[in-house]
């Protein structure tokens, strides 16, 4: 066992090598949808438009929708152009996100972009997280608020994963960085993972923390999807070894790490639009995660945004923060 984890671990990083030895941001190859992605449930809920590249994802009072690849990855850049649906969206979750439940269903991994409905005249919120093995106790979520609206247009949404960092964009700009740590130890995803799309009802927690449900009169909500990106190390799901990382790939390879530039940028999206993160929530923790690293600026403003969450903590006010994905038939059955 010791040795098939680290004859894999080899494999990757020969395979990745020429993928993260840049540290610009170039161009990947998009994939038609049924070259890298099969239905996950829904049945006719999922639609797959005539030019074959996007997909729609419906959720009525029937069901939810979604789809997942047909690989299994051990790090890689994924990344998809959503659009997502308008008017009153409160308790919709659309989600794009990596995990592998199906295979280590008492300590998965996860890493999660979460698109979290409003009601109307309120917009969407993006939520991050991370899970690594099966550390669902510690929830490391942040909330974003848009600087637009992510239903009048495709955005892309993309993550980024290496045996050391975690990062996410959207439109190409990093929105969050997670390092690897000691202190971290098992928590940081490290297990071969799947990627998944799903709209679900989330009414038991999404929209205040499920003070506001889906009004299935809005219905069907359509979640558009294009501009499919699977870049990374394919891993064999039977051996887990590396089965499709080809170094000679004319491909142009993804960043190793934030550059200055976009790490300027993140820092400024992070002033204006983070609205959440766990590791300055007094509520749940009475000291941060040994992970995190305070920034005083950061922890500052939040709590003048949410004195009670990121102060002195003295009281719960109904949110939730707290969340891991359904199972597939849990999804089906939403």
């Amino acid at each position: 066992m010791g040795f098939s984890r680290i004859h894999l671990l080899f494999a990757c990083f020969l395979c990745l090598f020429a993928i993260f030895a840049s540290g610009s941001r170039r161009n990947f190859p998009i994939l038609d949808f049924e070259e890298g992605y099969s239905p996950l449930f829904g049945d006719d809920n999922l639609v797959l438009l005539k030019d074959g590249k996007s997909v729609h994802l419906h959720l009525d009072e029937r069901t939810g929708s979604g789809f997942v690849s047909q690989d299994l990855y051990l790090h890689g850049f994924f990344s998809a152009s959503i659009k997502l649906p308008s008017d009153y969206t409160a308790g919709v979750v659309v989600a794009f996100y990596m995990s592998n439940g199906d295979m280590f269903a008492k300590n998965h991994d996860e890493i999660d972009f979460e698109f979290l409905g409003n009601i109307r005249g309120k917009d969407w919120r993006i939520q991050t997280n991370i899970y690594g093995n099966g550390s669902t106790s510690i929830g490391r979520e942040e909330r974003y608020g848009l600087w637009f609206d992510p239903s009048e247009d495709f955005h892309q949404y993309s993550i980024l994963w290496t045996e050391s960092l975690i990062i996410f964009y959207v439109d190409n700009v990093p929105i969050r960085e997670v390092k690897r740590t000691a202190n971290m130890g098992g928590d940081f995803p490290s297990k071969p993972m799947t990627l998944y799309a799903t709209i679900w009802d989330g009414s038991t927690w999404a929209t205040n923390g499920g003070k506001y449900k889906v009004n299935y009169k809005y219905a069907p909500y359509i979640a558009e999807f294009s501009d499919f990106i699977l870049h990374g190390c394919a891993v064999d799901p039977t051996e887990q070894s590396s089965t499709s990382c080809d170094h000679s790939q004319k491909s142009e390879p993804i960043p190793s790490g934030i550059t200055p530039s976009q790490r300027a940028k993140m820092e400024s999206l992070r002033k204006k639009h983070l609205t959440y993160s766990y590791c300055y929530d007094r509520i749940r923790y009475k000291a941060p995660p040994p992970e995190c690293v305070i920034n005083p600026e950061e922890a500052e403003r939040l709590r003048v945004f949410d004195p009670v969450t990121f102060g002195k903590g003295r009281r719960h006010h109904g949110k939730s923060h707290h969340h891991s994905h359904p199972s597939q038939a849990e999804s089906a059955s939403a």
